[in-house]
């Protein structure tokens, strides 16, 4: 039951936001579900693989892609993955978290103010 609620949240700020995985599932399968922090972005990013896909098939279906602009933000975000996956795997449980609550801290006084 907690696992749709967490599914069904994250599809709802996913299409109203373009957000989900980071924001919202992660976060929230650590909370309620006590995941650790690589497991619970592991199931985010495999989740947020299908989710993106479907939302980038309706956003689409509007006229909302810009195909050439996705691509060239595509190809260097692969790079990126390889990257932080690899240090994820390398730094400490505590050390992901804390950048990350850093991340979404910077995120939202960027959005506020």
């Amino acid at each position: 039951m907690r696992l749709a609620a967490i599914a069904t949240a994250a599809g709802a700020f996913s299409a109203l936001f373009g957000v989900g995985g980071g924001a919202i599932i992660v976060p929230l399968l650590i909370l309620w579900l006590g995941y650790e922090h690589r497991e619970a972005t592991g199931t985010s990013l495999a989740a947020i693989a299908i989710i993106g896909a479907l939302a980038a098939a309706a956003h689409a279906a509007y006229g909302n892609i810009n195909l050439e602009d996705g691509l060239l933000v595509a190809a260097p975000a692969v790079a990126g993955v390889l990257t932080g996956t690899a240090l994820q795997q390398r730094i400490s449980e505590r050390a992901v978290a804390g950048a990350f609550v850093v991340l979404l801290v910077a995120s939202a006084a960027v959005l506020v103010f």
